[in-house]
């Protein structure tokens, strides 16, 4: 292959995203797959006070840096490393540290918004969306929010029915139509295989 088989996953939060990504990088191997987490494309936030960034709806698609992922992946399509930024969840704004990204076969990119928008999906040989139910994403974030990102019970719970909720049902819950496959109940190893069996055919 000459063109990068790109792949979107989108779905809800908690929905399982990263354990479809992380399989298809495992059975693809590290060596031919170049991820890009749309979590780290969230917008630049350092000249606002941290009390300004917590008033930020981070579930809505205004909250990232649209013109600089699709840079990024452009630049991989065209054999061009990138140095993707790093998220920082805690201070809620941009790490300085960032992620060099190199180009490989496949580009996987992963996040709840993968499938949002109409130049980006243009771009993918493969959508993916992973269909996890509710009170199941529910608990997930709040197990990850807690232990990854520093929050309480409470912020979670209170930020999930503000923003998340709604957010999903809004922006994220109808990009499902624009998947070529769905994966149901989360990741699912019978649908994985049969992704990584399509991949593997085309990259030989």
């Amino acid at each position: 292959m000459t063109t990068p088989f790109i792949i979107g996953i989108a779905g809800g939060s908690g929905s399982g995203k990263t354990t479809v990504t992380r399989k298809l990088v495992e059975t693809i191997g590290a060596d031919k797959a170049a991820v890009v987490i749309q979590d780290f494309y969230y917008r630049d936030q350092s000249n606002l006070t941290f009390e300004q960034r917590l008033l930020t709806n981070y579930d809505h698609p205004h909250a990232f840096d649209w013109p600089l992922l699709m840079q990024h992946i452009d630049d991989l399509r065209n054999g061009v490393p990138v140095d993707m930024p790093i998220y920082d969840f805690a201070r809620h704004t941009r790490s300085d540290a960032t992620q060099t990204v190199v180009p490989a076969p496949v580009i996987l990119i992963e996040g709840f918004y993968s499938l949002y928008d109409a130049a980006l999906r243009d771009m993918m040989s493969l959508k993916i969306f992973v269909d996890t139910d509710s009170d199941v994403r529910f608990i997930r974030r709040l197990q990850r929010d807690i232990a990854e990102r520093g929050r309480s019970m409470q912020n979670v719970i209170d930020q999930y029915m503000a923003t998340v909720r709604p957010m999903h049902n809004q922006f994220i819950e109808p990009t499902k139509r624009f998947a070529d496959v769905i994966l149901p109940h989360g990741c699912n190893d019978p649908a994985v295989d049969m992704i990584t069996a399509r991949i593997e055919s085309l990259i030989v």
